[in-house]
């Protein structure tokens, strides 16, 4: 056989042994102690709202391929939302960015100590430090005097029927309004007195997504949270229903966080 053609048959079997044993790799093979990206994200609502409001950010994470779980808050005390979001933390198999929209702020500040989890996403959310309470990041701001609360006698609270588009969803449509009023799950307001005993944002890497048009809080309010965690900030002109209107800006911060978080692989 000529030597040229021997030669090249033989560059040819050596360069089809190593792409068959790339592709015989897992795409995702990680070598022990290295790091790598997120690709579990854990969505925490707020009050006077369930889960089903990510439904717009889940469908774009998953798509991109993404594992995504959604807590439910029982919205009964700061015990109980970190216990229900803890839950969910044990349920990912890997490095997990947690995102907290309004009072999910405070349970992913909680919560987000776990071991697990690599960044935090704060959407229009709370951000206490240790041993503060909700109520406290309040002081010192203008009232959200359009953000109306009905307080009933058992300590639970709603947003007021008739404030309710004006000051949490603006940008929704009627129907849809209608129907979040209407199905909004009541938070005891005894939690927002509750101190915190740790704050995840002081060694975990955060990203916020903050809603211009946000009536819930004062805008001095959000930006001096974002600006004490060290928040990377995206702005976005929406209501506080920033996480059903604007899907597609959480989705990308999100998956912003999960590509610039990483954890060491164990």
């Amino acid at each position: 056989m000529n030597k040229s053609i021997r030669n090249t048959l033989v560059a040819a079997a050596a360069l089809s042994g190593v792409s068959q044993a790339a592709l015989a790799q897992p795409a995702n093979t990680t070598q022990p102690g290295a790091a790598r990206h997120a690709r579990n994200v854990v969505l925490v609502h707020g009050a006077f709202a369930d889960g089903s409001g990510w439904r717009g950010v889940y469908d774009l994470l998953t798509a991109r391929g993404f594992r995504v779980t959604i807590v439910q808050n029982p919205l009964t005390s700061l015990e109980d939302d970190v216990a229900a979001t803890k839950r969910a933390l044990d349920r990912q198999d890997g490095p997990t960015i947690l995102v907290g929209h309004s009072w999910g702020g405070t349970v992913i500040t909680e919560a987000g100590v776990d071991p697990k989890v690599a960044g935090l996403v704060y959407v229009s959310a709370l951000s206490p430090d240790v041993g503060e309470t909700t109520a406290q990041q309040y002081e010192g701001f203008a009232p959200a005097t359009e953000f109306v609360l009905d307080k009933a006698q058992d300590g639970f609270a709603f947003v007021d029927r008739d404030k309710f588009k004006a000051g949490f969803a603006h940008d929704v449509s009627d129907a849809d309004v209608a129907f979040m009023r209407d199905s909004q799950v009541p938070i005891n307001l005894s939690a927002f007195g509750t101190k915190l005993k740790n704050a995840a944002w002081r060694t975990k890497p955060s990203w916020a997504v903050i809603a211009s048009e946000d009536k819930a809080f004062d805008q001095a309010m959000l930006d001096h949270m974002a600006k004490r965690i060290g928040a990377k900030v995206t702005k976005v002109s929406a209501s506080h229903a920033l996480f059903i209107t604007q899907p597609k800006v959480v989705a990308d911060v999100i998956d912003q966080a999960a590509r610039q978080a990483t954890v060491a692989a164990k």
